[in-house]
């Protein structure tokens, strides 16, 4: 166990600096090296940061005993190549979003986490905020009773990330919407509900905006190419089966002709009362909140601050993920539990590209 843990980043683009703002004020984490393929990008990320080895291979920032974890922060079709490089070099990784480009890829850095008895985790930022640790502390206390239908969306009517670019390239990207934002809203509800047995799904995708040079959102910091052809989805839905007779409808665009902007919630149906977790105009004020339905007598009672325990007061996935490292907290993501969303999302694409159900248990 290390007495501070020591970061390498791989990739500087848009997300990387959440790692450097978040362990600010960790007395036992810092970022040490950043390494990144475009070298004016990691001169001016370091420069910023203040980050003073700045490699120019990747086997160079591996292979630095001065390093002790690493922070996988790179197109989707390198987080699992790369992740497998870390772990051989003997580091702790924490990887971000999605998993993988499918459930295969994602067994292999099961396996060689198993091998290398290195912490992995993936950085599922969204199960962190206050709200999503108390809407999950509910219904693991029986607040609400039986968990058997929940309701999950990300909805932006015009929030495709920067076109022309590996964002919407499949080749890199894997897929759109669905491993961009749908992986965030199908974690955090199977998250909440607490129920990572997934068994069937029924999905489709659908690609209508962004192939025309519409819907652009503008987020990323990769240079535009137009060789980078937009061919995933804007748009996907799926209706997915678990074990104990609970069922999650999950809707995800990029692009959509839609009243609002943006719509992103979590709804979990209980018998006994109901939980809203997510960000809404017409719920809280349009904060991003969680709101608790039950019923006393015959009425109604919405609960806007619900009581409930806060395991991770830090709210945050990198304190988590150095805390486990050092041994004092569990890991919040376990690699069971993002294989079992992976599953997910592979068979949401093999169900829309056979037009039929699958079986979530034979992938």
């Amino acid at each position: 166990m290390p007495a501070n843990v020591r970061f390498g980043i791989i990739g500087t683009g848009a997300i990387a600096p959440s790692l450097c703002n978040a362990i600010k004020n960790h007395k036992q984490a810092e970022v040490v090296a950043a390494y990144d393929v475009h070298a004016g990008r990691q001169t001016a990320f370091c420069d910023e940061f203040g980050i003073a080895k700045r490699p120019r291979t990747l086997d160079e920032l591996l292979g630095d005993p001065g390093i002790d974890a690493i922070y996988v922060a790179v197109p989707n079709k390198f987080h699992v190549p790369y992740t497998l490089k870390a772990l051989a070099a003997g580091k702790h990784v924490i990887a971000e979003k999605p998993f993988a480009m499918d459930i295969e890829e994602a067994r292999q850095v099961a396996a060689a986490v198993k091998k290398s008895r290195k912490l992995w985790m993936l950085g599922m930022n969204r199960r962190f905020p206050s709200m999503m640790q108390k809407a999950h502390d509910l219904v693991a206390r029986g607040v609400i009773g039986e968990v058997y239908h929940a309701k999950a969306r990300w909805q932006r009517r015009s929030g495709c990330p920067k076109l022309q670019t590996w964002f919407g390239h499949k080749k890199l990207s894997g897929g759109g919407c669905l491993l961009d934002i749908g992986v965030h809203m199908l974690d955090q509800t199977m998250f909440i509900s607490g129920n990572f047995k997934p068994l069937t799904c029924s999905g489709s995708v659908y690609g209508k905006f962004g192939h025309r040079g519409q819907g652009e959102g503008g987020w990323g910091k990769s240079d535009r190419d137009p060789k980078m052809t937009f061919d995933v989805e804007d748009f996907a839905n799926a209706h997915i089966r678990l074990a104990g007779g609970m069922s999650i409808d999950l809707d995800v665009s990029w692009a959509a002709h839609m009243p609002k902007a943006n719509v992103m919630e979590s709804i979990i149906f209980g018998t006994e009362g109901t939980i809203w977790v997510g960000q809404d105009e017409a719920v809280a004020g349009g904060k991003e909140s969680a709101v608790l339905c039950t019923r006393k007598k015959k009425e109604f009672v919405l609960d806007e601050n619900p009581k409930a325990k806060v395991k991770y007061p830090h709210c945050d996935r990198f304190n988590n993920f150095v805390n486990a490292v050092l041994g004092r907290e569990q890991p919040c993501v376990t690699i069971d539990q993002a294989l079992a969303v992976q599953t997910v999302l592979t068979g949401i694409y093999r169900s829309s590209a056979k037009g039929a159900e699958v079986d979530l248990r034979k992938l």
